[in-house]
C-alpha cells in the first residue's frame, strides 16, 4: 500500500509539472492494465515497446507475461519517471529510455514491436504532436503485430481506423474513469471494427 501511494504521488507530481504530456492526475490501474494487454499477445512477443511508460504500472504487467528470452523497450519522456521506472524494475530484459515517443523508430533501429503498449494521453497533446504520434504506431509495428492503446476518451478511434486496417475497441469499467482499450492490426481480420463491451472478468 505505501508503494502504491508512493507511486500515486510521483504520477501526480508529474502530472502537476507537466499536465498535457502526462494527461491523468493517476496511474492507470491494474485491472485496466490486465484488460488491454488481454487483447495482444505478449507471451509469444519477442519485442514488446512500451510508449508513455509512467511509474511502470503497464511495465510490470508486461515483465510477469514476456518469456525469459524477449524484450522490453519502454519509452518515457520525464526523467523522474524514468529513474523510478529504472530503479523499480532492475530485469536485464527491460531497456528504459528517457525521450519522447517520437524517436520511437530511432531507438529500434531496423527492429518492429510485435506488440506496441501505448499510454500516450492522446486527447490533450497539440493536434500536430498528435498527428505525428499517430502516424508512428503502424510504423513502430511489425506486419502481424499489435499495438493496444489505453485512453479515457473514445474519440481517438477515428484516428486509429485511419491508420489501421483492424480496430477493435472494449471499455474497462473498473478504472477511475473507465478506460476505453483499444486493439490495432497492420492486418486485416474476421473481427468487426466496431465491436466493443467491457472487458472480461
Amino acid at each position: 500500500m505505501g508503494q502504491q501511494l508512493a507511486e500515486r504521488l510521483r504520477f501526480l507530481r508529474a502530472f502537476i509539472a507537466h499536465p498535457r504530456q502526462v494527461g491523468a492526475v493517476l496511474p492507470t490501474s491494474r485491472f485496466a492494465v490486465r484488460d488491454m494487454l488481454d487483447m495482444a499477445d505478449v507471451a509469444g512477443a519477442d519485442l514488446v515497446v512500451e510508449l508513455g511508460a509512467g511509474t511502470g504500472v503497464s511495465t510490470g504487467e508486461i515483465l510477469a507475461r514476456l518469456r525469459p528470452d524477449a524484450r522490453l523497450v519502454a519509452l518515457e519522456i520525464d526523467p523522474r519517471l524514468a529513474e523510478v521506472m529504472e530503479q523499480r524494475f532492475p530485469d536485464p530484459r527491460l531497456q528504459v529510455v528517457c525521450d519522447s515517443a517520437e524517436n520511437v523508430l530511432e531507438h529500434l533501429g531496423d527492429e518492429r514491436a510485435d506488440v506496441l503498449v501505448c499510454a500516450l494521453p492522446f486527447t490533450s497533446l497539440e493536434p500536430s504532436l498528435r498527428r505525428r504520434l499517430l502516424d508512428l504506431l503502424p510504423l513502430s509495428l511489425a506486419p502481424a503485430g499489435t499495438a493496444v492503446v489505453i485512453q479515457y476518451s473514445p474519440l481517438i478511434s477515428g484516428e486509429l481506423r485511419r491508420r489501421f486496417p483492424s480496430v477493435r475497441r472494449r471499455i474497462s469499467p473498473r478504472n477511475v474513469p473507465p478506460a476505453f482499450l483499444f486493439a490495432c492490426s497492420l492486418e486485416e481480420d474476421a473481427v468487426p471494427a466496431d465491436v466493443e463491451g467491457p472487458a472480461a472478468g
